[in-house]
């Protein structure tokens, strides 16, 4: 069985400092590592037009809570069927009962009569929004999750027929854990998926460093088992899911592409405990590397269809990820109605 490399002095050293940005308290709400508990007062305002679907997924054997706001606009501008849809996906301690941004941000509230439907599963944590391989071993998951399929196939089948949301042609938007999780999506779901953007997402996951990097943060995020999402370090599912390794593909496709990261600190968390905001700013700095990689990567592939936003501050936090929503709101829309 695989064993982690602990043996190397430099690698152990920085996954240490990995699990000390990782596990700091949860207190307050700082992005992905906040597990902060969902209160009335910070959902966006009351009236707009949510509702709470629980749709039952066939691969993973049991109902996925998804929050679901209709764009529709007012009479007497009728909104032709069937709409797009803008799909929000959640971070690593993404909880069960709603969705990070409806929790952190006023999404709803900004797509509202936007003419784009908004999409945001519930649940997740430590998935990565993929098809794993088998339960989490370590904390005796009791189902295997299946993500993308229900994603990309299960969720899209019924969202055509109750919502009248179109299967092809969408966003989607994840953040730190389901940044790279939606650029991936969209590599090999491009029909469904036109737009993608990443926040803060890490953006090559198969290096040797990331992957027990990985190891680390999920096992803190819920005690889940890297081995049973994407198997050993040399299992190809590692490259399959990363990508940078997979941006030929993505450029490829012509998907729209907005991506964001930070090199953490920021004035947007002056009212954060200032633990947090280290822990943040160390995601952060973790997750930029990558992000520039990637957009060498894409500009070697002939790629220019993208938006990198690189500012010289902003942290691993929700405070920057729905300024960063709002940001990307109008290319969105103009590209889902293009």
């Amino acid at each position: 069985m695989y064993r982690p490399m602990w043996t190397r002095p430099g690698l152990r050293r920085a996954v240490l400092a990995l699990i000390a940005a990782v596990s700091v308290p949860a207190a307050v709400v700082v992005g992905d590592v906040s597990g902060a508990t969902a209160t009335a007062s910070a959902f966006s305002r009351a009236g707009l037009p949510v509702e709470y679907l629980d749709v039952y997924s066939v691969a993973m054997g049991r109902n996925i809570r998804v929050e679901y706001q209709s764009g529709a606009t007012p009479a007497p501008v009728p909104d032709p069927a069937p709409r797009k849809a803008a799909y929000l996906l959640d971070g690593l301690r993404a909880q069960d009962d709603f969705n990070g941004w409806d929790v952190n941000t006023a999404a709803f509230e900004w797509f509202d009569q936007s003419g784009v439907d908004v999409v945001m599963p519930v649940g997740g944590e430590s998935s990565f929004y993929t098809d794993w391989y088998s339960p989490s071993s370590f904390n005796k998951q009791a189902f295997t999750y299946k993500w993308e399929t229900f994603l990309t196939q299960e969720l899209p089948a019924y969202l055509a027929t109750a919502k009248q949301v179109s299967p092809t042609g969408n966003g989607i938007v994840g953040l730190s854990m389901a940044g790279g999780a939606g650029l991936i999506l969209s590599a090999y779901h491009p029909a469904q998926f036109s737009y993608a953007a990443s926040l803060s997402g890490f953006l090559n996951p198969s290096t040797p460093f990331m992957k027990q990097a990985v190891r680390v943060a999920m096992l803190d995020a819920g005690g889940y088992n890297v081995d049973d999402m994407w198997g050993a370090p040399w299992d190809p599912a590692w490259k399959r899911n990363d990508p940078l390794l997979q941006v030929d593909r993505i450029e490829a496709n012509h998907t729209r592409l907005w991506i964001y990261c930070a090199p953490g600190g920021g004035p947007l968390d002056e009212s954060v405990d200032p633990g947090q905001s280290v822990g943040a700013t160390s995601l952060e700095t973790l997750a930029l590397n990558g992000n520039k990689r990637f957009q060498d990567a894409y500009a070697k592939a002939g790629g220019s269809n993208a938006t990198f936003v690189f500012p010289s501050e902003g942290n691993h936090s929700w405070a920057y990820w729905g300024q960063q929503l709002q940001a990307l709101k109008p290319d969105l829309i103009a590209t889902l109605n293009g």
